[in-house]
């Protein structure tokens, strides 16, 4: 008899593979090649950019769609209705996310992203040729409906390298996610209304001078196109043991998050048998807790966002910048570029010294006093000025992609494999609600900011910050215990 530490969660290495299984396959394929999977991670970064960029790349040129698809009767209404254009994909995704995650659990990761490539192909190719308010509304809904990329997509990055890649493949995701959101603008921006933009290229009767935001979204569908045919080569991921089937229950939503699922692992002809979690995704602390400080800080980095375009362009009598709009989109190039390096080159060596709790605190600590600068930003100028606005928001990014990711391998390893999609899409449903309030709530905290500029306590902008602030507090604090924690190692007694 000996003893050997486990990871609670984690399958052993030891143990027997199916020849049937796909999972099996890839563990197999692990255990060999000991290196970083650079071409599954390609894969990765592929998939999770092909979700971004449907989300963000609509805003640059939304107030002239909705303007031009004639449903608001006065110009101060364009933004009313363009509001429901934008949170559509959200709440379509919040409504669906758990079961595409646990489609994701029964079926294999890849058949789950190769339908919601298929869906960012179709639907946001129709959004582009909306003519009819319903219909944009319509095809943004079907889209976030069938949107089931992002949680098997994070559970895929964990599964696909060794244990000690795992950080390293969720910032894969992380940092698609995050240059999608930068590129996405861009594409929209440059790319609609091209009659208008570029004439010696695009005249007003053909295509895309009749459908003038058609562009930027075939460009991301044919993006998607080269991504859906990049899967063909991508592994499962998933276990599918004939005699580890999860439970009928599962299929059910209600039933599988206050039943949870029996699930277990088996060596075969081998002694030892691997123990997953059979408890409810509901009940798994270390689960629901690390997803409450997720969207808690996926609030406050939606919100930033949203006050950071508002703020930055904003004349300075106001509390703002004055930048121009090329202006602000070089620093959040800049700030794409510089969370790039970070999460190739820096990321995985401070992971894996900190813990994913550990380096979350601490990060989330530093993010306070930075966001406490920025409203002095507005006292400098020149060259002085761009460089604090670069570092800061530099820094920012890299602060809470960093959190991101922490949260994310926290949730994952708190769950079996066979869970693992359903947890994920817990949080992308939790996180997609989140989003949908921050936009909503940054900017009526911003419109009021601006007309506050004379009182004597936190006036204009310093309010805005000190509220984004006080949500990190509040992010911080959970992540002590007891609140936050992770599994811990058992031991287990194995015959040798």
């Amino acid at each position: 008899m000996a003893e050997r530490a486990a990871p609670l969660l984690a399958p052993s290495e030891e143990a027997t593979h199916h020849e049937n299984c796909p999972g099996c396959k890839q563990d197999q394929r692990n255990q060999f090649h000991r290196g970083i999977p650079y071409r599954e991670f390609f894969y990765v970064w592929i998939v999770a950019l092909c979700s971004a960029l449907p989300i963000s790349s609509l805003y640059p040129f939304l107030y002239f769609m909705i303007r031009d698809l004639d449903i608001a009767k006065r110009e101060e209404d364009i933004g009313f209705y363009a509001g429901f254009v934008g949170s559509a994909f959200m709440l379509g995704r919040a409504l669906t996310s758990i079961l595409w995650g646990m489609v994701a659990d029964r079926y294999g990761r890849k058949p789950v992203i190769v339908i919601s490539l298929l869906a960012v192909i179709v639907f946001n190719t129709l959004f582009g040729l909306s003519t009819r308010y319903w219909m944009a509304i319509m095809t943004r809904t079907f889209l976030g409906f069938l949107s089931g990329l992002l949680g098997p997509i994070q559970a895929y990055a964990s599964e696909v390298c060794r244990k000690e890649y795992q950080a390293l493949g969720l910032s894969v995701v992380d940092t698609s996610w995050a240059m999608g959101l930068i590129f996405g603008p861009a594409i929209g921006g440059f790319l609609a209304q091209p009659a208008e933009k570029y004439p010696n290229i695009f005249s007003a009767e053909c295509l895309f001078g009749r459908f003038p935001y058609f562009l930027p979204c075939l460009c991301i569908s044919l993006f998607s196109v080269g991504a859906l045919i990049a899967c063909f080569w991508l592994p499962e991921t998933l276990h599918m043991h004939g005699e580890s089937k999860v439970e009928d229950e599962h299929i059910n939503v209600l039933e599988a998050l206050s039943n949870g699922s029996n699930l277990k692992g088996y060596r075969g002809e081998t002694k030892q048998r691997r123990l997953f979690s059979d408890q409810s995704l509901l009940k798994n602390w270390f689960l629901m807790s690390s997803i409450v400080v997720y969207c808690i800080f996926g609030l406050q980095s939606t919100a930033y966002s949203e006050i950071f375009s508002l703020w930055s362009v904003s004349n300075k009598k106001y509390g703002g910048l004055s930048f121009s709009s090329q202006e602000v989109g070089m620093v959040l190039a800049i700030s794409g570029i510089s969370l790039l390096v970070y999460q190739l080159v820096l990321f995985r060596h401070i992971e894996r010294h900190l813990g994913p709790i550990n380096l979350t605190r601490a990060v989330a600590a530093l993010l306070i006093p930075l966001l406490a600068s920025y409203p002095f930003m507005t006292k400098l100028s020149g060259f002085i000025l761009k460089l604090s606005v670069n570092c800061a928001s530099s820094l920012r990014s890299i602060f809470s992609s960093t959190i991101t990711v922490g949260l994310n391998i926290l949730q994952n390893n708190a769950v079996s494999q066979h869970q693992r999609g359903a947890a994920n899409g817990m949080a992308v449903t939790a996180l997609s609600l989140f989003k949908a309030f921050a936009p909503a709530g940054a900017g009526i905290l911003f419109s009021w900011a601006q007309n506050h500029q004379g009182v004597s306590i936190l006036p204009g902008d310093y309010i805005v910050f000190f509220v984004l602030d006080m949500v990190g507090v509040v992010g911080l604090l959970l992540t002590f215990k007891p609140f936050l924690t992770q599994p811990g190692k058992k031991k287990t007694t194995v015959n040798t």
